[in-house]
């Protein structure tokens, strides 16, 4: 995987102080040559076999493809001269050979596509999976949610962005080096075909050698002088359009995701007028890009409506007087036009050279964030917690653990907890106390702070979050998750089910449908537990886990879960106080100015038995007298 981290954007500038302007320029420029630092892997030794051979296969094509290309010219000049002398044998023949021509010069068109578009989906699965890695190890797609940084929807990015990121490159390289081989090719044709140009004005000759090269490098110069003047804002529009619709993208994700929530909460209008408005945003956008079109077309049109006219206005003096034949200017006509249309290739490229600048960017924006998380992993300037192992009786050991934002703000401090196996421990404290954050320490997802966490070796840790994630799907794969549906026969999955108050799901496990949708709050919770019975933890800690579930049922679960894995250690977040029942050990921390602490450790089994003692003195029957 790639793991190579780059310098930042700050560093990229230099020690003056820029201006905005100037800021904004360094940073689009350092996002770019982040982007090709990781891209350009593709075609090293990390890369695929492939990647050689078929770009390589590629430039052959393109190579043979312009020999092709002057052969038609050839022919053009030859049949046109057969027409001017009305030959009508040669001209039969050059019909007969036209064909072949015809068929070799598609072919090769064909095969050119698919080396073109296998580079682009190999590059694109390269690039993709590498970043993908990079994204889900070690919780990083988690921890970009909790810091700051241009790295908004990446799923966007890596799915839409970069498929643009990885095809235009290809198809730019194939049309330069096209553009380049024929450009080289027919300015040979035009200069020998064309020769010098001789007028007079008044009463001064004037001589011009290869009047049409000039020509038409003037021309070329005019029109993509124009396009870049006119399409000088086509990148920022881009960029700015992508960002809109991905906003778009996301606000519609969210509205689907969380349905159950606005429909009872009568929200329809409020989406409404939230979607309405990002969708404004991107209309305004693409209102933008249209008119950036607009110009750019007007420029192109006008171009390939004078391209094919201006070589025979400028041939039409030396075929009149005779020093030129039909079929040579028919032939310098089409030189003309194919040298046109090299050198015109940033007229007809420059919006989608755009489009996939901004893509590109917005690919390296998620790149830095995760660079960015990557040298946090290596570097000591930000506080990490370690996670070591731990040997004896203990299954859990927090030493010293302090946890804080990336940004050094303390949340908590000064932690010191050993739990042995078996023990069920509940921590409490009032919200925004870090009691969750605490957890998600202890899982390895929050990776700021101090001192250790050290688990035993031999044991596995599974949790449990408030909103329980539902994969798509089958039920049976909802329940097995993060396992593999098949390492559970159905009837494992269905007692599993049963046990946690179910069982009129365990006919439905085999049923694929929108579960994340069709179940409630306190279903999924259940289903949840069901899942902790089927893989049976060592470890398992519960953040809020019955939060959906009514006293009774929490009961029910909890005592299940005790009598089901008895062996199993418990850490549980909660603000219920009936679940102290179910615990043996209570530990409380308490919000202060520079970070929580824990201010409590108490035995829970002492109070336990004090409370089952007051019950049976209060219970005992009078004596009457």
């Amino acid at each position: 995987m790639n793991t190579e981290a780059a310098q930042t954007p700050n560093d990229a500038v230099t020690e003056r102080e820029l201006t905005p302007e100037e800021a904004e320029r360094a940073r689009r420029k350092y996002l770019l040559s982040r982007f090709w630092r990781s891209a350009r892997g593709f075609w090293s030794r990390r890369g695929p076999k492939l990647a050689w051979p078929c770009s390589i296969g590629l430039v052959a094509l393109l190579c043979t493809n312009v020999v092709f290309q002057y052969g038609i010219n050839v022919w053009n000049r030859n049949l046109f001269d057969a027409i001017e002398q009305r030959d009508a044998g040669t001209v039969y023949f050059l019909s007969a050979i036209f064909i072949p021509l015809v068929i070799g010069s598609m072919s090769l068109v064909v095969i050119q596509v698919f080396f073109r578009m296998i580079i682009q989906r190999r590059w694109r699965k390269w690039l993709t999976t590498d970043i993908i890695a990079r994204w889900l190890a070690n919780g990083r797609y988690y921890q970009l949610n909790l810091i700051g940084g241009d790295h908004k929807n990446p799923e966007a990015r890596i799915s839409e962005d970069l498929r643009i990121a990885t095809e235009a490159p290809v198809d730019f390289v194939a049309g330069v080096t096209s553009a380049f081989l024929s450009a080289s090719t027919f300015i040979v044709v035009l200069w020998t075909i064309g020769g010098s140009l001789t007028f007079t004005i008044a009463g001064t000759s004037f001589t011009v050698p290869g009047f049409l090269v000039i020509t038409a490098l003037l021309y070329a110069t005019i029109t993509s002088t124009s396009m870049v003047v006119i399409g000088r804002n086509f990148v920022r529009i881009s960029e700015l359009k992508n960002q809109a619709e991905a906003e778009f993208r996301y606000t519609l994700t969210r509205v689907r995701e969380n349905g159950e929530s606005i429909a009872l909460l009568g929200g329809e209008e409020e989406e409404r007028n939230d979607l309405n408005k990002t969708f404004s945003a991107a209309l305004h956008q693409w209102a933008r890009l249209a008119r950036q079109y607009m110009r750019t077309t007007l420029v192109s049109q006008v171009s390939s409506l004078f391209a094919p006219v201006v070589p025979v206005l400028l041939c039409a003096p030396k075929f009149l007087d005779g020093s030129m034949s039909l079929g040579q200017v028919m032939q310098a006509a089409s030189a003309f036009a194919i040298v046109q249309g090299a050198f015109g290739w940033l007229v007809d490229n420059y919006p989608r050279l755009a489009d996939w600048n901004a893509c590109a960017r917005r690919v390296a924006s998620l790149m830095v964030s995760l660079d960015g998380l990557e040298q946090t992993e290596k570097s000591d300037a930000v506080g990490r917690v370690k996670h070591g192992k731990i040997e004896g009786d203990a299954i859990l050991s927090l030493n010293d653990l302090s946890v804080s934002l990336n940004d050094g703000t303390a949340v908590l401090t000064e932690t010191e907890v050993e739990i042995k196996q078996g023990e069920r421990v509940l921590v409490s404290g009032e919200s925004g106390s870090g009691k969750s954050t605490l957890v998600r320490t202890i899982a390895g997802l929050w990776p700021w702070g101090g001192g250790s966490v050290d688990l035993h070796p031999d044991k596995r840790l599974f949790m449990l979050p408030q909103r329980p994630y539902i994969p798509l799907g089958t039920l049976g794969r909802a329940v097995t998750y993060p396992g593999a549906s098949d390492d559970w026969s159905p009837d494992e999955v269905k007692t599993a089910l049963e046990k946690v108050g179910l069982g009129h799901l365990s006919e439905k496990i085999e049923e694929d449908a929108p579960w994340d949708q069709t179940l409630s709050g306190g279903e999924k919770q259940r289903l949840a537990f069901a899942r902790l019975l089927l893989h049976r933890p060592d470890i398992v800690v519960l953040d809020e886990a019955t939060s959906a579930l009514d006293d009774k049922s929490q009961d029910k679960i909890m005592e299940r879960l005790i009598d089901e894995l008895p062996d199993s250690t418990i850490l549980s977040v909660a603000h219920r106080a009936e679940l102290e029942a179910f615990h043996s050990r209570k530990i409380t921390l308490e919000r202060r100015e520079g970070g929580a602490k824990l201010v409590s450790d108490i035995d829970l089994l002492r109070s336990h038995k004090k409370r089952n003692m007051l019950r049976r003195l209060v219970r005992r029957p009078k004596i009457r007298l």
